[in-house]
């Protein structure tokens, strides 16, 4: 599989070997991937794969450890690491849906995660409530900053894993619209 990231304005072209793939799409009962080697702009790259849990992983290159927060959110795909967000798009030209332009879909349940660490300030849905793609479904408080965590797609609340007052961490999943 084929990434592009886009750090720092310029796209980097990461090739990920299908043993990495099948590990981060098989969920938190597969065996972590171990030491696999992978070319970043045409250039070898050897890593050792841990995943922590689903949607977090452990990345060791060349001595040093990353931890990574896997996200697709509405406004796309991205990685957190090292305090920084890596927005990244998928080139798989196998993907029948990234042709016809669907590639984000709206197909099955979707998670909103919370971007980074910090507490809930209140719900703005209830479980069972119908929204709209963008409407605000709860408020997270960072750095003395609101942030409005916003429904991936049109769809019902299935689920809201968190309540006001609680502490979050970056990754976790707060609620599911279907």
């Amino acid at each position: 599989m084929t990434l592009y990231l886009q750090i720092g304005g310029k796209s980097r072209r990461v090739d990920l070997p299908a043993e990495l793939v099948a590990q981060l799409a098989s969920g938190p009962t597969a065996p972590s991937a171990g030491e696999l080697s992978c070319t970043v702009d045409g250039e070898s790259v050897s890593l050792d794969v841990q995943q922590l849990q689903p949607g977090v992983i452990s990345l060791l290159i060349a001595g040093r450890a990353y931890r990574c927060i896997l996200d697709e959110g509405p406004t796309g795909r991205s990685i957190f690491m090292d305090g920084r967000r890596y927005p990244y798009v998928l080139d798989d030209p196998r993907s029948l849906r990234q042709r016809r332009g669907g590639a984000a879909g709206d197909d099955g349940p979707r998670s909103i995660k919370s971007p980074m660490p910090g507490r809930v300030a209140r719900l703005l849905v209830a479980v069972g409530a119908a929204v709209k793609a963008q409407e605000g479904i709860l408020v997270i408080e960072a750095m003395k900053m609101q942030n409005e965590m916003k429904s991936p797609k049109d769809g019902v609340v299935t689920a809201i894993h968190v309540a006001a007052g609680d502490t979050v961490h970056a990754g976790q999943v707060l609620a599911v619209v279907e």
